[in-house]
């Protein structure tokens, strides 16, 4: 309960997962969960970049045909 709480306090949550991810002294399912979570983030976030440049460009192009019709 106290690492979920511990979560929703940001820039300490990432810097915490790294810490429990890694860590010799922790449980190995919290490292593992941790672990898990880090992999999730990560691909998340790779897929948000993509989406963000795919809907850049959609919107570039729509303001960019528009234009035509004036």
């Amino acid at each position: 309960m106290i690492s979920l709480l511990v979560m929703m306090i940001p820039c300490v949550n990432i810097v915490m997962m790294f810490v429990w991810a890694f860590s010799s002294t922790e449980k190995k399912s919290k490292s593992n969960y941790f672990k898990a979570s880090l992999i999730f983030t990560g691909i998340m976030m790779v897929f948000m970049f993509i989406m963000t440049i795919i809907m850049g460009a959609a919107i570039a192009a729509a303001i960019e045909n528009s234009a035509y019709y004036y």
